[in-house]
């Protein structure tokens, strides 16, 4: 009697590179896959989204209309909507399929540093530096923001929504929670200032990075402290840091040039992935799949770059890692 041979276990990290993309918008500030992976946004210096082609790695549309760099996009669950901000103190919504301006929203009194949808892509929720949190209502016919959170002391450089909950990050060196059900506050205090925060997909744990080059997992109820991971170089830029999609692992992006990704249970460094000599600043993980996308500062002209379960940016670059199975190249 014979049994059938097991299937081979998908590697849980990227590893190998697979394409470059040549992005052409100057530095790339952020790079961003969409809600189902299949698609990816890059933000320009250039004041310019891209939006791209995961399977292919081929230009898809180009969003125009800022007046100074991208800093952070983000795309509607049905994918017919796009979010950016910028440096020129605006939030666009867009509309994906013609490339135009559906509103243009002002009110943040400095640069605005990130942004989100909510699930249902019905509120739009901003980070500036000028310290505060607005949320703008996408269907409403007035321009001004539903709700101003105001309790940062600092600029807020990152934010997350999760069905009720929003968190966000400040350079104040707190981590705030709203829970938006409840009209609760809950604040973690860190000592550094907050350069990027995510919640895991179990929606039980709390991320967070910041400028004393060490990335925190948090129990998200009680602020418990559960994992420490350091290594990388995180001293004067806004870089980003995620969950794999399934939890398993921590990644950073570092100055050093590489992507650094530890084990979430025991701590311990798995991968350090050399991506260039210049700085990643931005990194995206696929939301089902062991995809990473990385922007790198520093080069021009050089483009994206794709391993085989990996995916990436440069300034100027994109880089894509790719799974290795059942990619036709």
């Amino acid at each position: 009697m014979s049994f059938p041979q097991p299937k081979p276990e998908v590697p849980q990290l990227p590893q190998n590179l697979l394409r470059t993309i040549d992005c052409q918008q100057g530095a790339v500030r952020a790079v961003r896959f969409n809600a189902d992976g299949n698609y990816l946004l890059s933000c320009g210096s250039d004041k310019s989204l891209k939006l791209w082609s995961v399977s292919r790695g081929t230009l898809l549309k180009t969003y125009s209309g800022h007046g100074y760099e991208v800093l952070d996009a983000d795309g509607s669950y049905d994918n017919s909507q796009l979010c950016s901000c910028s440096s020129d103190k605006t939030v666009i919504l867009w509309d994906v399929a013609t490339g135009q301006v559906t509103r243009k929203l002002r009110g943040h009194a400095g640069k605005v540093n990130c942004v989100q949808f909510n699930e249902e892509a019905t509120v739009i929720l901003s980070g500036s530096i000028d310290g505060t949190v607005r949320c703008w209502d996408t269907r409403s016919r007035k321009f001004d923001p539903i709700q101003i959170l105001d309790e940062a002391q600092d600029g807020v450089s990152s934010l997350k929504v999760s069905e009720h909950e929003l968190l966000t990050g400040s350079v104040d060196g707190r981590v705030r929670r709203y829970d938006l059900r409840m009209g609760q506050l809950h604040v973690d205090f860190i000592n550094s200032p907050i350069t990027c925060v995510c919640f895991s997909a179990d929606g039980q744990c709390t991320l967070t990075s910041s400028l004393d080059s060490t990335v925190r997992l948090l129990d998200k109820s009680t602020g418990e402290m559960l994992g420490e991971y350091t290594g990388h170089k995180m001293k004067g830029y806004k870089l980003d840091c995620c969950l794999s999609s399934k939890d398993t692992h921590v990644l950073s992006c570092s100055e050093d040039g590489h992507v650094y990704c530890w084990d979430l249970v025991e701590g311990s460094l798995m991968l350090k992935l050399p991506v260039g000599k210049a700085v990643v600043q931005s990194l995206s993980f696929h939301p089902s799949e062991t995809r990473l996308l990385t922007a790198m500062e520093g080069r021009s002209g050089i483009g994206v770059r794709l391993r085989e379960m990996v995916v990436w940016l440069k300034s100027d670059m994109l880089l894509l890692p790719w799974l290795k199975y059942g990619i036709n190249e």
